[in-house]
């Protein structure tokens, strides 16, 4: 027979399948010799006490031949040939994701990518980090996979009501993912595999007869009696199909400006703004865990904070355990930073972005941006944003050093004398980001750090460092569409789709939003 069973596990016995398996034979009632096998269908740590369980939930077989773990794969047509083609402009996890669905249903996709492949973007994310040189059509957002390729491969997702996310994860796992991400609470894939997955999704692409086009910046849309029938690209091509997904991402700036040129609605969006705290992992897996070392059979220690400071969300984004911090900048003289962990998560750092909410009336209310700046315009908050960015260029001086301070000294708005060890490769210089930081971003920063010290013992403090600026964590532009046919309100079979039209925030949201795009467009299509 099968059963599902949960058990509860040091993690030193979760690391040893014979130990599981005598455990399913004490929870069933039967003889060690006849568990057979068992499958992991979710794991998840609790560190709530002083002592560390691993929670298991795994499907046994008992007294019957054990069976593989069935992986759902999709089946991809041959569309080479196909009469209906589809423009999808950029390769992150949407347009991926977005072209898969689409060959499903017998449509042909043809992917404009405006940066590089994966292997190719290296060079360029090497120069940003030793030279402190910016690409912007190749870089830490901008390529092949988007954003989420160089920067850890996060798959957490509370998006369950946008699309299954089983079906998300399983596509991964068909492309070279590790089986893990189907069963973890929090999986992840790692910087360093992602690229390789990402190739492997784009050759069955080709495979399939979708055609797959690098350094094709889209630089105009074509549109006529308020249909778009196709696109321009910046090197002088035409592309044209039944239906455009715009997939770009939170960055694309152009795309934004673009559309705003043309007259077609966009809307300004609240976002998040601050910074990259980076601790030493020891420190972290210390408070967690309860211990002063970390046991072998335990992942670096991760954390979730949230405050609330005079009714404004203060809150950590994106956490890397084990992670480094990255130049995330899209163009010159300006300053970006992001995290990513390694499969293993195995650096001796633990990152976190930490943010506070950016609403439509602190833009309106800033004086400083209205100075040289409409904030009624629907490119205000991005705007807004890159004003920020540019000043934290400014404060570090140049060539992607970014600036920043001790932890304690930032709150206590000190100048720190020196700086502690850091990830960062392009360097730090020591300013104070209470110049560089909105005000009420730098109030709720600086007293979110007291009251997370408090929630976490040992974390407020000088052995930490607080580097600007932490910007990009979704779009600050919404693109509308219906809630029917996810079109654009304004042009017809315009579908604009992920992170960058607001609609995701994350690798596994954003590739079931271009799913559901790809649907729409086959219904559209068909009717």
């Amino acid at each position: 027979m099968q059963k599902t069973i949960s058990i509860k596990l040091l993690p030193s016995e979760a690391a040893d399948d014979q130990i599981i398996k005598e455990y399913i034979a004490g929870e069933t009632g039967k003889p060690l010799s006849q568990i057979n096998g068992f499958h992991i269908m979710k794991q998840s740590l609790d560190a709530r006490s002083r002592k560390v369980w691993c929670n298991l939930t795994v499907h046994a077989f008992i007294n019957e031949p054990f069976q593989e773990r069935m992986v759902k794969k999709i089946e991809l047509r041959n569309v080479a040939s196909a009469s209906d083609k589809v423009i999808v402009i950029g390769a992150g996890p949407c347009g991926l994701f977005a072209a898969l669905k689409l060959i499903e249903q017998g449509i042909q996709p043809i992917i404009l990518e405006r940066g590089k492949d994966v292997r190719a973007r290296r060079r360029d994310l090497a120069a940003m980090n030793k030279e402190g040189i910016v690409n912007p059509e190749s870089n830490y957002c901008f390529g092949e996979g988007g954003a989420g390729t160089y920067s850890d491969g996060k798959l957490y997702t509370r998006s369950s009501k946008r699309g299954d996310i089983d079906r998300i994860l399983n596509i991964l796992v068909q492309y070279g993912a590790d089986e893990k991400i189907l069963y973890q609470a929090h999986p992840h894939i790692g910087t360093n595999k992602l690229p390789h997955i990402i190739t492997a999704i784009r050759e069955a692409i080709k495979d399939a007869g979708g055609i797959f086009l690098f350094e094709q910046k889209v630089s105009d849309f074509i549109v006529g009696g308020n249909i778009i029938t196709g696109v321009k690209t910046a090197v002088g091509d035409t592309f044209e199909g039944k239906a455009v997904i715009l997939a770009t991402g939170h960055s694309a700036r152009d795309i934004f400006q673009l559309l705003d040129r043309k007259k077609i609605l966009i809307e300004q969006k609240p976002f998040a703004l601050g910074v990259r705290i980076e601790h030493p992992q020891e420190l972290i897996d210390s408070i967690q865990y309860h211990c002063a070392l970390r046991g072998d059979f335990l992942p670096p220690a991760s954390y979730s904070l949230v405050q609330q400071v005079e009714g404004r969300g203060v809150f950590s984004f994106c956490m890397c355990p084990g992670g480094i911090i990255a130049p995330a900048a899209t163009d010159h003289n300006e300053i970006v930073v992001n995290g990513w962990s390694p499969s293993k998560r195995n650096n001796p750092f633990a990152n976190s972005g930490m943010v506070v909410s950016v609403e439509i009336a602190d833009i309106a209310a800033s004086k400083e941006f209205a100075k040289q700046h409409d904030v009624n315009s629907p490119l205000a908050a991005m705007y807004f944003q890159q004003m920020v960015e540019q000043k934290a260029y400014k404060a570090g001086g140049g060539a992607l050093v970014a600036p920043a301070q001790r932890m304690a000294d930032f709150s206590k708005n000190k100048l720190s004398a020196t700086l502690p060890d850091c990830s960062y490769l392009p360097g730090l210089h020591s300013a104070s980001l209470k110049e560089v930081l909105p005000p009420f971003v730098y109030k709720g920063l600086s007293e979110g750090f007291i009251a997370f010290g408090k929630k976490m013992p040992g974390y407020f403090t000088n052995d930490a460092v607080v580097v600007a600026t932490e910007s990009r964590t979704s779009s600050p532009v919404r693109i509308p569409r219906n809630k029917t046919d996810l079109q654009h309100p304004q042009i017809k079979n315009l579908y604009p789709a992920g992170e960058g039209a607001g609609y995701a925030g994350g690798i596994v949201s954003a590739a079931m939003d271009g799913e559901r795009v790809a649907e729409a467009i086959l219904m559209a299509i068909n009717n």
